[in-house]
């Protein structure tokens, strides 16, 4: 007789604001996006256009639009991904994966759950945090400044 049994494979999911189906997403998200997103995927290193883009304005989920990262705390970290040594508060979540075989702090969208990047404790001094994110979990959007004449 097993210990194994249906009823120890059964985990609670949270329900987050913005809740679709994978049909849904899949047809609402490009390829690369659904893989990160919803996959908990990670693009290649340097792939991303948003890796070197620091315009002013502010990074948002691919996913359901929740303003994520601000394009002031924006930095270069060499890594080849988007970083940012802070959230915009409440619109990240934070848990814990193992999929490497070690933990890591592994980051998600508040509102829609999609996997953003991971956490790690080399950043700059201002937080000494690195936000390490996936540029296809992300839409930029800049911010427009009208200069009366």
């Amino acid at each position: 007789m097993s210990c194994n049994s249906s009823a120890q494979n059964i985990t609670k999911q949270k329900v987050y604001p913005v809740n679709k189906t994978d049909v849904e997403w899949k047809a609402e998200l490009d390829t690369m996006e659904y893989h990160v997103l919803r996959e908990t995927g990670t693009e290649r290193a340097f792939s991303s256009k948003l890796n070197k883009t620091y315009s002013k304005g502010v990074y948002a989920c691919a996913a359901c639009g929740t303003p994520l990262f601000k394009s002031d705390h924006k930095y270069d970290s060499g890594s080849g991904w988007p970083s940012f040594d802070r959230v915009i508060k409440s619109n990240v979540e934070f848990s814990v994966d193992y999929d490497n075989g070690y933990a890591r702090t592994e980051e998600h969208c508040a509102t829609c759950g999609g996997h953003l990047g991971h956490v790690f404790d080399d950043g700059p001094k201002t937080t000494g945090k690195r936000h390490c994110v996936n540029g296809a979990a992300l839409d930029f959007i800049p911010i427009v400044i009208h200069i009366n004449e």
